[in-house]
C-alpha cells in the first residue's frame, strides 16, 4: 500500500483511505468484516464523525484492538463554542474506545473561527490538543473560499474538501495552496456522491496529486476489494479514461447535488439527497434500480414540497433545491 505524508502532521497515511460515513448503514458484524479487511489490505487512515450516527462505535467494535496500527480522524458536528468541542470530543473518545484521536476536525464550517477568542471553536481545538486528546487539528468545508482561507491561515494542520476526478480548475487550486502551506489535504466526495460510476477513473483522476488523500466511502466488500486492486495496479489517465473524464465533466458541469445530505430532514418527507440527483442516477447507474414502485412513490413526494426553503438554507452549495426537485421529477416521469 503506497503512503503519503499528510502535510505538516508528518502522519504517513495510506493513499487509499477509508471514509466511514457509509458503514452506519451496515450492521456491526458487516462493518467489522469490511474494516478489518481494509486494515489487512494496508489501509491505515479512517475518517469518521460524531454526526455519523454509530460510525464511531463500529470503528471501535472492529478495530479497537488494533488502535496502534491505525490513524483515526473524527469531527465535531454542531458545535458553537469552545466547550461544545470538548464535550463532543469526549463522547467521540468514549464511542471510539480510545483516549485520543489523531486528527480532530471542525465539521462543515462556513467561516474560520476567531483564533483570538478564547471561547471559540478554535480555542476548543487548541485545548483538546493541549490535553493530548487529539494530535492534530483541521477543518472540513464544502465552501472553496473557506477551505482556501483555512489552508492559508496557518491555524490548521489539515483541510478536508470535496475533490474528484471531475473537479473544476477553480476547486483544484486548493491542491497547490495546501502543498505550498504544508497542509494535509483530504478529499471527500471522491466519487461525486456516487455519480461517478467508474472507480478507475475516480482513482486515476486524484492519484495525479501526491498531496491529496481520498477517503473513499465504502459500504460493500466488493467496493473495498476494487480499491485495493486499484492500489495494487494504479491506473493512469490514458486516452480511454481521458475521454470518459471529458464526458463526465460535460454531463456534470455546473450545479448538481453531491448527495451530502445536509439538506435533510425534509418536512414533507422527500429524500432530497437522492431525488435531487435522480436524473444523473438514472443515466449513470442501472436505471431499473430507481424505477421500482417504491421509488416512484418517493419521487411523487416532490409534489408535496411546500417550498419552505429549509433545505436551501442548509445546502453547502446554495442549490435552488425546490426548482431542482421539480426538474428531476419531470425528467423521472419520462422514464416510467
Amino acid at each position: 500500500m503506497e503512503k503519503t505524508v499528510l502535510g505538516r502532521t508528518g502522519l504517513e497515511v495510506s493513499r487509499t483511505s477509508f471514509g466511514a460515513l457509509p458503514i452506519q448503514r451496515l450492521d456491526f458484524d458487516g462493518a467489522r468484516d469490511i474494516l478489518q479487511r481494509a486494515v489487512e489490505g494496508g489501509i491505515n487512515f479512517f475518517d469518521t464523525a460524531r454526526g455519523y450516527s454509530d460510525s464511531e462505535e463500529k470503528l471501535a467494535y472492529a478495530l479497537s484492538s488494533r488502535r496502534k496500527e491505525i490513524i483515526i480522524a473524527t469531527k465535531v458536528s454542531g458545535a458553537a463554542r469552545r466547550k461544545d468541542v470538548l464535550t463532543l470530543l469526549e463522547t467521540s473518545l468514549s464511542k471510539l474506545k480510545t483516549d485520543y484521536v489523531d486528527l480532530l476536525q471542525l465539521h462543515n464550517i462556513s467561516e474560520i473561527p476567531n483564533p483570538d477568542d478564547d471561547q471559540s471553536l478554535y480555542a476548543g481545538l487548541l485545548e483538546a490538543r493541549a490535553q493530548g486528546k487529539t494530535r492534530y487539528i483541521g477543518i472540513t468545508s464544502h465552501t472553496l473560499d473557506t477551505a482556501l482561507k483555512a489552508a492559508e491561515s496557518g491555524l490548521f494542520d489539515t483541510v478536508q474538501f470535496p475533490l474528484s476526478a471531475i473537479s473544476s480548475d477553480e476547486d483544484l487550486k486548493l491542491v497547490e495552496v495546501c502543498r505550498k502551506n504544508n497542509v494535509g489535504l483530504i478529499a471527500m466526495k471522491a466519487m461525486c456522491g456516487g455519480l461517478l460510476q467508474n472507480a478507475r477513473l475516480a482513482f486515476a483522476g486524484l492519484r495525479r496529486f501526491e498531496n491529496v488523500v481520498p477517503i473513499w466511502g465504502i459500504q460493500k466488500m466488493e467496493e473495498l476489494e476494487e480499491f485495493l486492486e486499484l492500489e495494487e495496479n494504479p491506473p493512469v489517465l490514458n486516452d480511454e479514461l481521458l475521454d470518459e473524464l471529458a464526458k463526465a465533466k460535460k454531463e456534470l458541469a455546473g450545479d448538481f447535488c453531491r448527495g451530502c445530505g445536509y439538506c435533510q430532514p425534509c418536512p414533507s418527507g422527500i429524500k432530497i439527497h437522492w431525488a435531487a440527483r435522480m436524473g444523473y442516477l438514472l443515466r449513470r447507474a442501472p436505471s431499473e434500480n430507481w424505477l421500482t414502485p417504491e421509488w416512484q412513490k418517493e419521487m411523487n413526494r416532490i409534489e408535496d414540497c411546500t417550498e419552505c426553503r429549509a433545505c436551501v438554507s442548509r445546502c453547502p452549495y446554495s442549490l435552488e433545491i425546490p426548482e431542482l426537485l421539480k426538474k428531476m421529477l419531470a425528467d423521472y416521469r419520462t422514464f416510467i
